[in-house]
């Protein structure tokens, strides 16, 4: 396939650029610099003129704090973009995949979010990533994921990792619980998606259930560093309180993936102890 990754200087866009490339797939990889997703006329002339068969739009405004100051800045480039991209896509013929995020939900149930739960977004980041959904729906995928950490760019893998070589306190909160999602595993899943051109809505996530707490004591053990060096914390009691609002519980049940008979990505410390390898040289 003929391949255009929007938003591919991202750590998931990166990604997605390399595991279509390794499979053989022609892939034409547009950063901020290379198309401005916002500008109509570019998306209609990019998409045009490369032929794309597909179209994974990773491009997306992911500051979640600074989208409550700009909500403006986070519709245009989480929904009106999408818009434009679904446009081009529609017109010149391409499959669009979408991808999107956890935080189209409240974080108030205690079970799992599948595919058919009603989202419930609380910030303007989550809501105006649920516009985008709504902007890119009809024959599209659209590719919900979490807590992405990947080789490229800055995560929690990254952070913790940093953090425990400072020698400084360690604090993450243990009452937000969700999935970690590894870059590599979810562009794989991508990849299938896009070759089969399945419509509608896929959670793409690693398994495995965990609060950022205890995500941080689950990197310093694969980092062969003391976990305990890890406190907890309360939300309520971060300093200064964050803007936005988090769900308490994001995890993603990757429900369409297994009743449509699919591979599910590999439970989370998998990936993680390669990554940590890999970050740590």
């Amino acid at each position: 396939m003929r391949v255009l990754v929007t938003g591919a200087g991202g750590q998931l866009g990166r990604d997605t650029v390399e595991r279509f490339a390794a499979s053989g797939h022609e892939v034409v990889a547009a950063g901020r610099r290379e198309l401005d997703v916002t500008r109509r006329d570019q998306v209609l002339g990019a998409v045009g003129g490369i032929g794309p068969d597909v179209v994974v739009n990773c491009a997306a405004y992911t500051a979640v704090d600074a989208c409550e100051t700009d909500v403006g800045r986070a519709y245009q480039i989480n929904a009106l973009a999408v818009r434009h991209v679904a446009e081009a896509a529609r017109r010149f013929g391409a499959h669009l995949c979408h991808i999107s995020t956890d935080y189209v939900f409240s974080g108030d149930q205690s079970e799992p979010y599948h595919e058919w739960d009603r989202p419930d977004p609380r910030s303007a980041y989550g809501t105006s990533k649920l516009a985008g959904e709504h902007e890119a729906s009809g024959e599209a995928t659209v590719v919900r994921t979490s807590w992405l950490c990947g080789r490229h760019g800055s995560n929690m893998v990254s952070t913790v990792l940093r953090l425990a070589a400072e020698g400084g306190p360690m604090q993450f909160v243990d009452d937000q619980r969700g999935i970690p999602s590894f870059t590599a595993d979810v562009a794989a899943v991508i990849e299938r998606l896009c070759a089969d051109r399945r419509p509608g809505v896929y959670h793409v996530t690693n398994q495995g259930p965990v609060s950022r707490y205890e995500f941080a004591r689950e990197i310093m053990a694969a980092a062969g560093r003391d976990p305990d060096r890890v406190a907890p914390i309360a939300t309520a009691e971060l300093q200064p309180p964050r803007p936005a609002a988090r769900p308490a519980n994001s995890v993603l049940e990757n429900r369409a993936l297994a009743l449509a008979g699919l591979d599910l990505p590999p439970d989370y410390r998998v990936p993680l102890r390669s990554l940590v390898a890999l970050l740590l040289g």
